[in-house]
């Protein structure tokens, strides 16, 4: 079976993407990194969660800061804690205390091939495993990432957060030769949360129902201020969906070029998506190997839908995670 580690900044959607993972795979650890908030913050609100859920599971925290530029955060959007909009319970155990990067590289040492990694925040982690373990590239199943764009950005014109938090790791991860799956704005837009779906998770009257309507109330109270849109995007559960429903999302093997050079267009995610044959090409230029399974469409509703249920389901009868 295989493992997942997530790699997290809670943040609202990324306590989504929790729940779901852990209703549907089997979900053997969380690791923080800085992002949305801090990595005191992210940590906390990881173990929160954790005990909301009811998840026995250990949460390691990682890296503070990005390699090489200053730190930027989300608070625009979820808030200084990173979980505004809802109270949640105090956290019911500590943290680990093996660094995020040490129980990445322990797990997947232990268990070859089985270790799949979803990063939904900043790169940061999982290029310092990588820089530090250098036969961690080859343990692993897989990544699948929360992050970039095919089309434009949200925190610049052309750059998504998670990418341009860190652009230095993403370039790492991309070059590792790990297979990759990406899953960035293109598609995770698609998936637009609206009061429809507070409303069914206040319906529950349980309190992981409840939680949520009141958290991606207010996430989608900011959504609407700041960008002007009438649903709030459900990005981070975008990424599991490979694992999950494999059929909502439809992925494309492309180059990916994060650029680092240009301040205008620092942290874009460059996707070769022209399927150019470099062997008859003469003045059109290929863009390097492909590196990465892009997704390219997705039946956002349904997605979103698959979500929603299960979460409400955490206010119905514990069930067990489904083997895949």
């Amino acid at each position: 079976m295989t493992r997942l580690i997530i790699d997290c900044d809670p943040g609202h959607d990324d306590a989504m993407a929790i729940l779901y993972a852990a209703r549907h795979l089997n979900l053997i650890a969380l690791t923080t990194v800085f992002g949305n908030t801090s990595l005191q913050n992210t940590t906390r609100n990881a173990l929160a969660i954790c005990a909301l859920a009811g998840l026995d599971i250990p949460v390691a925290a990682g890296m503070s800061e990005p390699l090489v530029a200053a730190r930027s955060t989300a608070a625009d959007i979820h808030g200084h804690g990173g979980l505004e909009g809802a109270a949640l319970p105090e956290p019911t155990r500590a943290p680990d205390p093996r660094h995020a990067v040490q129980l990445i590289i322990d797990e997947a040492r232990a268990h070859p091939g089985e270790l799949t990694l979803a990063p939904i925040g900043p790169l940061t982690n999982i290029a310092v495993a990588l820089k530090t373990e250098p036969r961690l590239a080859h343990w692993l199943k897989g990544i699948t990432w929360m992050g970039g764009s095919t089309t434009v950005g949200n925190i610049t014109a052309m750059a998504e957060f998670n990418a341009y938090c860190d652009p230095e790791a993403a370039a790492v991860v991309f070059a590792s030769g790990v297979p990759i799956h990406m899953a960035g704005l293109n598609v995770t837009r698609q998936a637009g949360i609206g009061p429809e779906h507070l409303a069914q998770l206040a319906a529950t009257g349980g309190p992981v129902g409840r939680c949520f309507a009141g958290l991606l109330g207010f996430y989608l109270a900011r959504t609407r201020e700041i960008f002007g849109l009438t649903h709030a995007s459900m990005h981070d559960p975008c990424a599991l969906l490979p694992l999950i429903r494999p059929d909502l999302i439809t992925h494309q093997l492309a180059p990916v070029h994060i650029e680092l050079a240009s301040p205008q267009l620092r942290g874009m995610t460059a996707c070769d998506l022209r399927r150019v044959n470099a062997e008859s090409a003469r003045t059109v230029h290929p863009n390097g190997r492909a590196n990465a399974h892009v997704a390219v469409a997705i039946d956002g509703p349904a997605a979103l839908d698959h979500v929603i249920r299960t979460l409400i389901s955490y206010d119905d009868r514990p069930a067990r995670p489904e083997a895949r």
